[in-house]
C-alpha cells in the first residue's frame, strides 16, 4: 500500500484531518472581512474626495511593497515554519487595517495616509502568500489536493456571496470605518487559528542567497510556470485594474452606486461557489489547460459594463466569471502543488506571484489615467480585449498541454514530483 493510500484510508476527506479543518476556518473567518474590505477601501477613498486617480494610487502602494518584499516571503516561507509566518502576517494586517479604519472612522483620512495603511498591508501579503501555498502540501495526501484546495475556497466564496452585499449596505448606512473595523479583527482571530497548525519549517540548506538562485533556476526551467506566470502579468493587471479600480466608479456613475456594486460583487462570489462545488465533482485531466480557458470568463463582467448592459445582464455575467475564476484556480493550484516539490513551493509561488502582480501597479495608474481622457466604459472593453488576447497567446504554448492529473499518482509512488 502506497503512502497516499494509507493516509486516504485514515482520512478518506481532508476535513477529518484537525489541522486541515483549522486551516480552512482561518480562511473563512478572514474571508468574511475581506469580503467587505475592497468596496469599504473604494468608498473611503470616494468619499473624502478621491475619483478614479486616488483610487489608482492607493491600490497601486497596496501592491508595490508586495512586489517588493514577495522574494523574501518566498524563501522565508521555504526555511521556517509556514504557520508562524502566517501568524505573524496576519497580525501586521490587523494592524494596517485597525489604522484605517481609525483614521477613516474619526474623518481624517486623505489618499496619502490610506495609501500609507494599504503599503503596510501589502508588506502583510509579501509574507503569507508563499507561506500559504505550502499549507495543503503539509496536511493532506497528493490524492486530496484538488479537493482539499475547492474545500479550502468554498466557505470563504459562500461568505463573500453575502459579503459585499451587507458591505454595501453599511457603508451605504454606516460608512466604511465600520467594515473595515471587522476586517481587521478578522485578521487576528484568523492569526491565532494558524498558529495553531504547528508546521515544521521545511529542511534549508545553504544560504538564503543560494536559495534564491536554485528556486530561480527551477522557475525558469519549467516552461509551462513562467508562460502561465508571463500571462498572468497581463490578465491579473488587466482584470483588476477594470474590475477593482473602475468598477466601483463605473457604478456610481451609470448604476446605483455602492447598492450596485455590492450586488455585482455578490453574484461574482456566487460564482464563485459554484465553481467550487464544480471542482469537488469534476477532476479535468489537462489542468492547466483548463485554469487557462475557464480563466477567460473574467471578460463577461467587464465587456457587459463596458457596453451599458442593465444591471441584469452584468450580474450574469458575473457569476459565470465567477465559475470559470474559481475553476481556474483551483486547477492551477493543484497543477502547482503536484509539479513542483513541497520544499520550493514558497520559492516558486514567490516568482510566479511577482510576476502576476508586476504589472498591477502600472495598470492601476495607466487606467487611472486612461480614464481621465475616455469614458470609463471605453476602458473596461480595453482591458476585457488584452484579457482575451493573452489567453489565447497563453494556449499556444505547447508544455500547456502537458500538466495533466495523472501524474500525482507517480509522486504517490515514487516520492518525487513528475517533470514534464
Amino acid at each position: 500500500m502506497t503512502v497516499e493510500a494509507e493516509l486516504l484510508a485514515t482520512h478518506p476527506s481532508p476535513l477529518r484531518v484537525a489541522a486541515f479543518r483549522r486551516f480552512v476556518l482561518a480562511n473563512l473567518v478572514s474571508a468574511t472581512g475581506s469580503a467587505m474590505a475592497p468596496l469599504a477601501l473604494a468608498y473611503s477613498v470616494i468619499g473624502q474626495g478621491g475619483g478614479a486617480g486616488a483610487l489608482g494610487v492607493v491600490l497601486a502602494t497596496n501592491t508595490l511593497p508586495t512586489i517588493a518584499f514577495l522574494l523574501v516571503g518566498g524563501v522565508l516561507a521555504d526555511r521556517f515554519s509556514r504557520s508562524r509566518i502566517l501568524f505573524l502576517g496576519n497580525l501586521l494586517a490587523a494592524v494596517a487595517q485597525g489604522v484605517l479604519a481609525g483614521i477613516v472612522g474619526t474623518g481624517h483620512a486623505t489618499t496619502v495616509s490610506i495609501a500609507a495603511c494599504g503599503l503596510l498591508s501589502g508588506v502583510a501579503t509579501a509574507f503569507t502568500a508563499p507561506a500559504a501555498q505550502g499549507v495543503v502540501n503539509q496536511i493532506v495526501a497528493p490524492g486530496q489536493r484538488q479537493q482539499a484546495n475547492a474545500l479550502v475556497r468554498l466557505p470563504g466564496n459562500a461568505v463573500k456571496v453575502l459579503g459585499p452585499v451587507v458591505g454595501g449596505l453599511i457603508v451605504a448606512v454606516s460608512g466604511p470605518a465600520w467594515a473595515l473595523g471587522w476586517d481587521a479583527l478578522t485578521f487576528v482571530v484568523a492569526a491565532v487559528l494558524l498558529i495553531g497548525l504547528r508546521l515544521e519549517a521545511p529542511v534549508a540548506v545553504g544560504s538564503a542567497v543560494a536559495d534564491l538562485r536554485t528556486g530561480w533556476s527551477g522557475f525558469w526551467s519549467r516552461r509551462w510556470l513562467w508562460t502561465y506566470t508571463a500571462a498572468g502579468t497581463v490578465v491579473v493587471a488587466a482584470w483588476l485594474a477594470g474590475y477593482q479600480l473602475l468598477g466601483p466608479v463605473v457604478a456610481a456613475e451609470h448604476y446605483a452606486g455602492a447598492r450596485s456594486w455590492g450586488q455585482i460583487q455578490g453574484a461574482f462570489a456566487l460564482g464563485l461557489v459554484a465553481g467550487t462545488l464544480v471542482c469537488l465533482r469534476w477532476k479535468p485531466h489537462h489542468l492547466l489547460a483548463v485554469a487557462v480557458v475557464t480563466g477567460a470568463g473574467l471578460v463577461l463582467p467587464l465587456g457587459a459594463m463596458g457596453l451599458g448592459l442593465p444591471l441584469r445582464y452584468v450580474l450574469i455575467a458575473a457569476v459565470l466569471a465567477g465559475v470559470g475564476l474559481d475553476v481556474s484556480v483551483v486547477c492551477w493550484t493543484t497543477a502547482f502543488q503536484s509539479y513542483v516539490p513541497s520544499e520550493e513551493l514558497g520559492r516558486m509561488g514567490a516568482f510566479n506571484g511577482i510576476g502576476e502582480r508586476l504589472a498591477i501597479p502600472f495598470g492601476y495608474l495607466l487606467t487611472a489615467l486612461a480614464a481621465g481622457v475616455w469614458p470609463g466604459t471605453v476602458v473596461l472593453l480595453v482591458c476585457a480585449g488584452a484579457i482575451a488576447l493573452t489567453t489565447v497567446l497563453n494556449l499556444c504554448v505547447r508544455d500547456v498541454y502537458r500538466i495533466k492529473r495523472q501524474p500525482v499518482r507517480e509522486e504517490s509512488r515514487t516520492g518525487r514530483v513528475p517533470v514534464p
